[in-house]
């Protein structure tokens, strides 16, 4: 059977604790957590694994934009004292704060530092399947594992035969298939028009047909040993997974 990485935004600590009592009730389900680094956020995506640590494997999201190459990794005394063991490098959003610092910094760069200055831990990277054409986006991905990726989280999917067409084209690379609730026609603009998604007939931006879709992909992945990553972006928690899982 596949594995279910759950994404909990680290608002603050309390609250980031309440959701993982939540995902607790699912723990024969959901085998690890995912923690964003926002920077509207006062806590940083590594302090918020430390806290999801307590319960579950947790995998902090690292921002290259962010990281000044030429000096050590900023946040690697706290991954070693904190034990954990894997991460998600991501390029990152600009940020809307421009007295933010960054730098030129790209995936592949922090990857292969994290191979340098931190062997021990499992380096992940994303796949955006929507940024371009699925050729640029393998290359992209071939260059992420030549330079020490062990596997991928993509960006959420909405078109089982879509993910199917990227499975054929990663067949045997460890795969984390996003998914993620549109509840809205506002969120489904947003996709439509930020993202460039293109989302199938019968579509429908409720709960109910994200569960739906979330459940069809759970039974057509983790049949052949695939992953999922589940991101339940304004849903209710303990709803969303509930109904996936009950």
């Amino acid at each position: 059977m596949g594995k279910v990485s759950l994404e909990l935004v680290p608002r603050e600590a309390a609250e980031l604790r309440e959701e993982l009592a939540v995902a607790g009730k699912y723990a024969g389900k959901l085998e690890r957590i995912n923690i964003p680094d926002l920077l509207r956020l006062p806590m940083r995506s590594w302090e918020g694994a430390a806290i999801a640590g307590e319960s579950f494997p947790a995998v902090p999201h690292i921002r290259a934009m962010d990281i000044d190459i030429t000096k050590p990794l900023p946040m690697a005394d706290y991954l070693r004292r904190h034990d954990i063991k894997e991460v998600l490098v991501i390029e990152g959003d600009a940020p809307q704060d421009m007295a933010h610092t960054v730098y030129p910094t790209e995936s592949t760069d922090i990857i292969r530092k994290f191979r340098e200055e931190l062997p021990e831990i499992k380096v992940y990277a994303g796949i955006d399947q929507y940024r371009g054409s699925m050729r640029q986006e393998e290359y992209r991905i071939r260059r992420k594992l030549q330079a020490g990726a062990v596997g991928f989280f993509t960006q959420p999917f909405f078109d089982l035969r879509f993910l199917g067409m990227y499975a054929d084209m990663l067949a045997g690379i460890e795969i984390y298939w996003g998914l993620s609730p549109v509840l809205s026609q506002r969120s489904q603009s947003y996709w439509e028009t930020k993202n460039q998604v293109v989302f199938p007939k019968g579509f429908e931006p409720t709960l109910e047909w994200s569960i739906g879709f979330a459940r069809e992909v759970l039974h057509e992945v983790q049949g052949d040993g695939g992953n999922v990553y589940l991101m339940p972006i304004r849903a209710g928690l303990e709803e969303y997974l509930g109904g996936i899982f009950c």
